[in-house]
């Protein structure tokens, strides 16, 4: 699904304010997507960073917005997920983080599972610019072994 706005483009970054030139910006694009269209990751890295955030997503591990209406659903007692289906995507989701390792799955939950761009990813982490990429690349090659993905 597409969700596109325009914006400006200025100093080679895309910005709300005057000034430089008009461009689209797809606001539902992710950043794993953003970097598979421009061949910055490979479809191997890819399809390990696609299933990580499906495990993420089926987990329901994101935040919430809204409360949590499982008592009210189910009654006191009854578990909102009677098939274990969360409970076993949280069991891959937690084998796949812990075979990249902890130096690398930081920047691989922030772009890929919480969708963060790899510029605000790198401020986070107190990483210099550019380097985020690289570490990326390399976690999702990690990644893309303990799925088993051929190259």
């Amino acid at each position: 699904m597409r969700e596109l706005v325009e914006r400006r483009l200025v100093d080679g970054r895309v910005r709300q304010e005057p000034g430089g030139r008009r461009v689209q910006v797809n606001l539902r694009e992710s950043p794993l997507d953003w970097l598979r269209s421009r061949a910055l990751v490979d479809a191997r890295q890819y399809e390990a960073g696609e299933r990580l955030r499906g495990d993420y997503e089926r987990a329901a591990l994101g935040p919430r917005v809204t409360m949590r209406w499982d008592a009210v659903r189910g009654g006191a007692g009854v578990p909102a997920d009677p098939s274990g289906g969360r409970i076993a995507a949280k069991a891959r989701f937690d084998a796949a983080i812990a075979a990249v390792g902890p130096g690398l799955s930081d920047i691989l939950w922030r772009t890929v599972c919480a969708n963060e761009g790899l510029p605000a990813a790198e401020k986070a982490l107190g990483w210099p610019a550019r380097a985020g990429r690289l570490v990326l690349t390399l976690a999702l090659d990690r990644l893309a072994g303990h799925y088993r993905l051929k190259a």
